[in-house]
């Protein structure tokens, strides 16, 4: 095992705390000789931290899950859509280490937190995870330190609840007193990660920084711009906290549009996905979205809830996006329903049918399944007496989420096994399936992804879309 990726290594001398000023942390940040600090290496914190290496700094990750850090000193990436040479690179590096011990967060010149912000059972905000690294960073605060947060949120978070943790736990661990803004810097930029898109990259995809000051802004903006090609500077953290959200809302809004069209037009006898291939012949004002089985993913399915949480603070409701978000989280029920119908015309009710779930992951051709709806589909399926069943190459196996604990292993598509079902249900498109298999040998299809057209006219009843 690489000695430096375990909790006990012994770091490089670092300049004793207290010493360093603005003008030097911004000479180490120009000159990449800073050491930067990575809370959470999930999606997002692990490629920042290849896109940061590869800008000539040296990183140390902070994680809690000590498998991570296991894998990271083997070279093996436990993310597999970003391969592993980034993480072999990495583990043969000199300027690269990871440890679970966050008492070490006092040594990085800069600490990028990029850890989760999910909901909490009644959609609220829940920033425990945020809070948390705000604490453990004030309890080893520094003079000279830039602390940037990445994690998507609302806007004021940085400012009103993420500050406060540090320096309320940098008080009560008895740090020296130091004021933000002059002794130490805290900016935000949100995190764009897109696992799977193989258009942009870390490095490629524009990078948005908005600091509690000026200073902090600058400091960040020079930081980001030996990993990321253009790094844009905003005028506050609020308006960069704000900007994710509308990004992700404005996905959330119009695949929400995609699926009530949807919904609409197939008591029609419409295609939808016809109607959007048509629409999307119109060279300007007109951008293709497209309706599935429910959002997925870390960003779109709880973004939007952020907002509206807010929102409430200055008594503006959010008619617009609670409807988006109403329609979309409603979808795995409207594909139930259409599973119920197709197997009614075959004469089977759902109780007693085996059903198998093409697809865990919620987008194609990653292992990411953050608030996949298969999950719920699944469960639903249950619910109704179906005996589930799943496959997904990318996801051999399920454990434990905070939702959901599935204990199921994935199944290997083959004639005899498709065959061995009475329904087969298409939640997301891999293209590591073979649907020509698929429309040869399964007694029915109910497709959420518009996966089977090519087999449409083979399949005929058969195939039903959802």
């Amino acid at each position: 095992m690489n000695r430096r990726m375990t909790e006990g290594f012994a770091s490089p001398p670092q300049e004793a705390p207290g010493q360093m000023s603005h003008a030097e942390l911004q000479s180490r940040v120009d000159s990449a000789t800073a050491t930067i600090g990575i809370i959470g290496l999930g999606y997002v914190g692990l490629p920042l931290a290849s896109a940061l290496h590869a800008g000539g700094f040296r990183i140390v990750g902070f994680d809690v899950d000590a498998s991570k850090i296991e894998a990271l000193a083997a070279g093996r990436n436990y993310l597999k859509h970003l391969g592993q040479e980034m993480t072999q690179a990495l583990a043969a590096s000199d300027r690269f280490e990871a440890t679970t011990s966050f008492e070490r967060l006092g040594e990085p010149d800069v600490v990028i937190v990029c850890l989760p912000t999910p909901l909490g059972a009644h959609r609220e905000p829940d920033l425990s995870y945020v809070i948390d690294a705000g604490q453990r960073i004030g309890a080893t605060l520094r003079r000279g330190q830039l602390i940037v947060l990445e994690s998507t949120t609302y806007p004021g978070t940085t400012r009103d609840e993420f500050l406060p943790a540090i320096l309320n736990a940098a008080k009560q661990a008895g740090r020296e007193p130091l004021e933000c803004g002059k002794d130490f810097f805290v900016a935000y930029s949100p995190e764009r990660e897109d696992p799977g898109r193989q258009s942009h990259s870390t490095r490629t995809i524009p990078k948005l920084v908005g600091g509690l000051d000026d200073v902090a802004t600058d400091l960040a903006v020079r930081m980001y711009r030996r990993a990321v090609e253009q790094v844009i500077a905003v005028r506050s953290a609020e308006v960069a906290e704000a900007a994710k959200l509308l990004e992700n809302i404005f996905r959330s809004v119009n695949i929400a549009m995609a699926n009530e069209m949807k919904m609409i037009l197939d008591p029609m006898g419409i295609d939808v996905w016809e109607v959007i291939a048509a629409a999307s012949t119109k060279p300007f004002g007109f951008m293709p979205f497209y309706p599935g089985p429910g959002l997925g993913g870390h960003c779109i399915p709880i973004d939007p809830f952020y907002l509206t949480w807010k929102a409430k603070e200055v008594g503006r409701p959010t008619k617009f996006i609670e409807l988006a978000g109403e329609i979309n989280t409603s979808m795995p029920h409207y594909v139930m329903g259409k599973v119920t119908d197709a197997l009614n015309r075959q004469g089977k009710a759902v109780r007693g049918s085996r059903v198998l779930v093409l697809g865990l992951a919620y987008k194609p051709n990653v292992d990411d399944i953050r608030e996949s709806p298969s999950f719920e589909l699944i469960e639903l399926l249950r619910d109704h007496g179906a005996v589930v069943e799943y496959s997904d190459p990318h996801v051999p196996q399920t454990h434990q989420m905070r939702k959901f604990d599935l204990r199921m292993k994935s199944v290997e598509l083959s004639r005899e096994s498709i065959g061995s079902f009475d329904a087969v249900l298409i939640a997301t498109n891999h293209d590591a399936f073979d649907y020509s298999l698929l429309a040869a040998h399964a007694r029915l299809v109910i497709d959420t992804r518009n996966a089977m057209q090519a087999f449409a006219e083979q399949m005929g009843e058969r195939l039903v879309k959802a």
